[in-house]
């Protein structure tokens, strides 16, 4: 049994040596090639400075390359940091800093944005760029492919960093240990019955606590990480052809993907035998959606993961035919290894319909908190409310849920300013704090639209600082340059002022029942 994550990849490819390991345009690699270019890279690491513990970024997306460079830190003992290759440079220069980076790992497209990241941030980043030819990389020919002596790493201690949206109008990181990691990998290729034969996607970026699932659990199985192209992903009818293609067996991704695929991919149309699991996670899947996409796609398995980046997916739940039509699909109960209660706001638990509570996860799966944010670690990481005796930390969600008849979770909702947008956290404090930097700006206030396909879409209310003129295409062109794509606003709306509760605080209730009513009256 692995201990650390890269002990994955040297198990693999004992095993599976000529079998691929990751397919990508970029390049294929099989087991046997990426265990001994990611040596390499980490030799490279050692020779420039890089430490057991230290932080190491990696700018790429998801591809051959990008995977020798998460093993290549890994067996350097460092902690990956994946940097968000479409987000501006101030965001991405901020989580550099913010993690004490001293080292990037880049593709070859990406080395302007590094020697941007140079300029902005520490004076002596170093950097590499990493290929999958490594005869093709300086940095990496004249390194040795063996293995490494001696293990830099054990699992209590950090394989990556994720940023989340933080309420405090900065990204947050998340830090997530090996063993925390490794709880959910072995459970999620159990689950979803990973085999050798398999050819696994995920959409999901390198950034995205759903890729996780592709790059670590379809190693454990020896099977092949298969990449699509992001041009791919553009039109629902190029997902449908490329599965085909590439003969795709396990797809995980966000529900709003998968509902763009069964509107418009015409699936009827395409060969899809050979995909056998359909997995997703991140939002809430709107029940006439799946049930349209189980309609137009009725061989696979379907599997509802939840879970915050801090806990990994902790619950699950099979979907079977027939269920979508009779409302919200549950998230189901505890994965392997986990528990998860829900406490009611008198302090109860939550065991019959119709309760209502905040649920809570306990398990060697939860993060070891925030990177640099003692206080916001305690808010969440808290000790358990039913056995307060006992010298134990649990995880509050922040979402609250009730159970079913069979004893399944269903989620019911947010109790903060959090929402989901293509499966990605956005918090709506860190999208008001960009909106403030503007110095036009005077007031902000942003919020969610219910949207079927996204999660929702962002309405941002400004008033301004006695300045005339600002349009909507500047407040968001202003966004674009602090926040990634996502989490910019649809709808921008200009007030004389903002309208103002009786303790002075803007009134985000009369904001939101005013959209509504616009929003009804469209309709």
């Amino acid at each position: 049994m692995a201990h650390v994550l890269h002990g994955l990849l040297a198990r693999a490819a004992a095993r599976h040596p000529q079998r691929p390991a990751v397919w990508s345009q970029g390049g294929e690699l099989t087991y046997t090639e990426l265990d001994q270019i990611s040596n390499k890279l980490a030799r490279a690491l050692l020779r420039m400075g890089v430490a057991p513990g230290d932080r190491v970024g990696i700018l790429a997306p998801k591809s051959a390359a990008a995977a020798v460079a998460v093993y290549g830190a890994l067996k350097a003992g460092a902690c990956y940091v994946p940097l968000d290759p479409k987000a501006p440079a101030t965001r991405i220069s901020y989580v550099v800093q913010d993690a004490d980076i001293n080292v990037v790992i880049a593709d070859e497209d990406r080395t302007s944005q590094v020697t941007d990241l140079a300029d902005r941030g520490p004076s002596q980043l170093g950097r590499l760029t990493v290929t999958t030819c490594p005869a093709e990389s300086p940095a990496l020919s004249a390194e040795s492919a063996q293995p490494l002596d001696g293990e830099r790493a054990i699992e209590t201690d950090l394989a990556y960093m994720l940023y989340t949206s933080g309420s405090t109008g900065t990204p947050k990181g998340v830090m997530i240990s090996h063993r925390n990691s490794l709880t959910f990998v072995d459970w999620s290729a159990a689950a979803a019955g990973l085999r050798c034969e398999d050819r696994i996607c995920s959409p999901a970026p390198l950034h995205f606590d759903l890729s996780v699932f592709d790059v670590f659990a379809t190693c454990r199985a020896g099977a092949c990480l298969t990449v699509i192209p992001d041009r791919t992903t553009t039109f629902p009818v190029s997902i449908a052809q490329w599965l085909e293609k590439e003969q795709v067996s396990i797809w995980y991704s966000v529900p709003s993907v998968l509902t763009l695929l069964a509107c418009f991919g015409g699936l009827s149309t395409f060969d899809l035998s050979r995909l056998r699991t359909v997995i997703f996670a991140g939002e809430v899947f709107p029940p006439k959606y799946l049930a349209r996409l189980m309609t137009e796609l009725p061989g696979p398995r379907y599997l509802n993961w939840y879970g915050p980046t801090e806990t990994n997916v902790c619950t699950a739940f099979e979907v079977v035919p027939g269920h979508a039509d009779r409302g919200p699909v549950p998230i189901g109960t505890a994965c392997a290894n986990t528990e998860v209660f829900a406490v009611t706001s008198e302090g109860g638990l939550v065991t019959h319909p119709g309760d209502e509570g905040e649920l809570h996860v306990r398990g060697p799966s939860l993060m070891r908190g925030y990177w640099k944010r003692p206080d916001q670690t305690r808010e969440v990481l808290v000790p358990n409310p039913l056995m307060p005796d006992r010298d134990e930390l649990v995880y509050r969600t922040g979402d609250l849920v009730t159970v079913d008849a069979t004893g399944n979770y269903v989620y019911l909702g947010r109790r903060d300013a959090m929402v989901k947008i293509r499966g990605y956290r956005v918090e709506l404090g860190e999208v008001e704090a960009a909106l403030y930097r503007h110095p036009s700006i005077a007031e902000a206030a942003v919020l969610p639209i219910p949207d079927e396909l996204l999660g929702s879409r962002l309405n941002a209310v400004v008033s301004l600082a006695g300045t005339p003129g600002l349009t909507r295409e500047d407040v968001i062109d202003h966004c674009r340059r602090w926040l990634p794509s996502y989490m910019v606003p649809d709808v921008v709306e200009f007030r004389a002022a903002l309208p103002r509760t009786s303790t002075g605080k803007v009134d985000r209730v009369a904001l939101a029942t005013e959209r509504m009513r616009k929003l009804a009256d469209t309709h």
